[in-house]
């Protein structure tokens, strides 16, 4: 089981309503990055948890009830009294997402230390990603969770970068490289690492993010396919999956959770085993995380695939 850290919201999409422009109609989906990979696992039939903040109004028992039917595990769930975090979403000409988050005080970012249960013995991997990275308090609480956990069980790490929740980049470049140092899997956007370090290739950050404990960088680039940097194989490339695009909410997410669930199908959801992962099984992990991503970005919004639906 994977241990899958950080947010749980609603996306809110919003459409005018007929010819008046003071009205909106507004469709809310669950979501968040964390939340997301959370529900992308079950989906691909890998057991997940999610480690999170929840309000206890509406609109967080309805996210509890979605985790709830999706199979995911909500043990490691704290309930506040908090509001549940809103993020506005419009889509760019491409259906790329454009976000406003509505989350100052809520409930995913109030995670404490003291909030932190031990780990069972079931969970293989822990997961963490997003704005949780920098958002005071549960920013630290995953950073403690990480330290103490690296030498035991497998690390991932996406930094999917929100700079309209932390505008601060060098706090974002502090913190992703606080975490990837402990990390054994850091999946990011090429868009994260333009953000991030403007000016450097992408190949000499994968490049140094190997020189610690991580075994595998994986670059995601949207049409262009994704690229895998592994410390034992090098570098190894996948094409992007022809598909009529409705929007790209919630695809880098699937990609994730796939990546996850692959190495989990094949025993290699440990740091041991992904140190010694062959050439091969590398290749198919692309080919399965780029064909599930492309899934996701044939539908509207984060309705991320089945374990049946990927070949």
């Amino acid at each position: 089981m994977y241990l899958v850290c950080g947010e749980a919201l609603f996306d809110v999409f919003a459409a005018p309503a007929g010819s008046r422009s003071n009205r909106l109609n507004l469709e809310a989906v669950a979501g968040g990055s964390p939340f997301n990979v959370a529900v992308g696992l079950a989906r691909l039939g890998t057991p997940s948890a999610l480690f999170a903040g929840i309000s206890r109004d509406y609109l967080g028992q309805r996210l509890w009830q979605v985790l709830d039917e999706e199979g995911v595990d909500t043990r490691y769930l704290v309930p506040f009294d908090a509001p549940t975090t809103l993020a506005m979403v419009a889509l760019g000409a491409d259906g790329a997402p454009i976000y406003s988050f509505r989350g100052e005080g809520c409930a995913d970012r109030l995670p404490r230390e003291e909030h932190l249960s031990a780990p069972g013995n079931e969970i293989r991997g822990i997961h963490v990603g997003s704005y949780s990275l920098v958002t005071a308090p549960i920013a630290d609480t995953l950073l403690t969770l990480v330290r103490r956990e690296s030498g035991r069980r497998l690390i991932s790490l996406d930094p999917n970068i929100r700079l309209n929740v932390e505008p601060d980049l060098l706090r974002w470049r502090e913190r992703v490289e606080a975490f990837a140092e402990l990390a054994h899997l850091i999946k990011v956007s090429d868009e994260d690492l333009a953000l991030l370090y403007p000016g450097e290739a992408p190949e000499a950050i994968a490049q140094r993010w190997l020189q610690g404990p991580c075994e595998l960088v994986v670059l995601t680039r949207g049409g262009a396919g994704a690229q895998l940097f592994s410390r034992r194989h090098g570098d190894l490339y996948a094409s992007a999956k022809a598909v009529t695009v409705r929007d790209t909410v919630g695809a880098g997410d699937t990609f994730q959770a796939a990546l996850l669930s692959y190495l989990h199908t094949q025993g290699l959801d440990t740091a041991a085993a992904l140190a010694q992962v062959e050439h091969d099984q590398l290749q198919a992990l692309l080919a399965f995380a780029v064909q599930a991503a492309a899934i996701t970005c044939s539908r509207r919004g984060p309705d991320l695939p089945y374990r049946y639906e990927i070949a």
